[in-house]
């Protein structure tokens, strides 16, 4: 069966066919994390959509690198080179020098995607590791004569790119300068838009690296180019980030690259939109939402994979997440609710009848079909899922599974009966009652006895859950 595969090149502001530059092989580059912190689920639906995309390219047959950059040289503020370090600021804040808080929420990251299963990207190149071929790129955009120097660094002359802006397609004359009043502009950058490749005036930055215009650190932008073009070539096939790369990170990405080399940078771009979370997300005031505030408070991480797959990728999708005690470590949310419910039931009619007989091929082939054309027109996932839901053969939901990631083989298992003692069930009705009356310290002593006790009790959007310890 032959299915033209379909996606939507931002570039061009059009849904394409995808044709990579070498048949069955396809070269992939994502904007990956800076780890100053955890990752935000928000973040984390961006990374979400590029595990699909990687799926699904692979199940249609061909060979993916994928790589994705690992940010640890830190980046200022804002994508427009103004305001503090984000990773000089974590570092001080948890007293470790930057390479240990990389190493530490690079770390953390990883175990996240392994949670959401997100499987490994191919290639995680570092940017401290890296800074040789950044230098290099630099050098050659500077003999190219697309760069100047001011006492901040070395900046990109967008002036001189009479393609800048293409992907953005935003009109720069009208544009004012592109950093808040309080914020530091550098007095001797030409243009708003012109953006730094290396910075040379930043004494107190501790990651600081000799270069040909001095002691100093990358700019992130550069760090993207050089990575992706070290491992994938000057031209690649598809290059992937969140909506917001898209006005200055991916912008400046394209103009660098492609004055450096004089060729195409990447020749598809696909970006996810956001998730909107009502409920104050903020990793500045420490209350944002991460995989391990939905294992807190009884999710199963799939079920935030689920809940994904109900909104195409270029939709935004909307989590109200409420709140349930003072720490800030706990909350629900109603779309959850009903993504881990219905992925319950998934997992139990699955595991039912995980034996069915194949009763008629045509209908299951007719099926397959229609499920990849929905995946082939730009990964229309939720219209894959209702084929899916409509067809209604655990088979099926079997047989995509190398796209979907929601682990049948490992979750859709029948769970063996277990007798839970009579006075255990008092205590985690006693739990129940501290809970609902918001005694969280009271809760979490029984939480601590019933583990000495040899159970494990835990939270679910459908009541407590109870299983033996170890």
């Amino acid at each position: 069966m032959s299915v033209s595969f379909h996606l939507y090149n931002t570039l061009h502001r059009a849904k394409q066919p995808f044709e990579p530059i070498v048949p069955g092989k396809v070269g992939l580059y994502t904007c990956g994390p800076t780890v100053y912190n955890y990752a935000h689920i928000g973040n984390l639906r961006t990374f979400l959509f590029e595990d699909l995309l990687t799926r699904t390219l692979r199940f249609l047959g061909n060979d993916v690198t994928w790589v994705m950059n690992v940010t640890d040289v830190g980046h200022m503020t804002s994508d427009g080179d103004a305001g503090e370090d984000k990773m000089a600021i974590a570092a001080q804040r948890e007293q470790k020098t930057p390479w240990e808080l990389a190493r530490f929420y690079e770390d953390a990251f990883l175990v996240d995607m392994f949670a959401l299963g997100i499987k490994r990207p191919d290639v995680l190149p570092r940017a401290t590791e890296h800074v040789e071929e950044m230098i290099a790129l630099n050098l050659e955009l500077e003999r190219r004569g697309y760069t100047y120097l001011t006492e901040e660094g070395l900046y990109f002359d967008t002036s001189k790119d009479d393609q800048y802006g293409k992907l953005a397609r935003i009109k720069f004359d009208e544009q004012k300068h592109g950093a808040r009043e309080d914020l530091f502009v550098d007095p001797g950058k030409r243009t708003p838009q012109d953006f730094i490749l290396w910075f040379t005036n930043k004494p107190n930055h501790i990651m600081k690296w000799e270069s040909p215009w001095g002691t100093g650190y990358p700019g992130w932008h550069i760090e993207c180019s050089a990575m992706a073009m070290k491992y994938l070539g000057e031209t690649f096939d598809i290059h992937c980030g969140g909506n917001d790369h898209i006005p200055v990170h991916n912008t400046n990405e394209i103009a660098q690259s492609e004055c450096a080399t004089g060729k195409t940078f990447a020749r598809y771009w696909m970006h996810a939109a956001f998730l909107n979370v009502k409920g104050k997300m903020s990793k500045s005031k420490g209350n944002f939402l991460t995989v391990q505030t939905l294992k807190n408070s009884g999710y199963d991480p799939l079920a935030y994979r689920y809940l994904c797959l109900q909104a195409h990728y270029r939709s935004e999708l909307e989590l109200a997440w409420e709140w349930v005690d003072d720490a800030r470590t706990k909350g629900q949310a109603d779309s959850l609710d009903t993504a881990a419910a219905s992925l319950k039931r998934l997992y139990e009619r699955v595991a039912r009848t995980s034996d069915e007989p194949l009763a008629d091929q045509a209908a299951f082939d007719a099926a397959v079909t229609d499920v990849l054309t929905a995946l082939c027109d730009d990964l229309n996932v939720p219209k894959a899922i209702g084929v899916l839901h409509s067809y209604g053969s655990p088979r099926l939901w079997r047989h995509f599974d190398a796209i979907l990631g929601l682990e049948f083989e490992t979750r859709a298992v029948q769970p063996a009966e277990v007798s839970v003692p009579s006075d255990v069930l008092e205590l985690v009705d006693e739990r129940q009652a501290a809970r609902k009356a918001k005694d969280f310290a009271r809760s979490d002593a029984i939480r601590a006895e019933l583990l000495a006790m040899g159970w494990e009790v835990g939270d679910s959007p459908q009541g407590p859950t109870i299983k033996p310890a170890g």
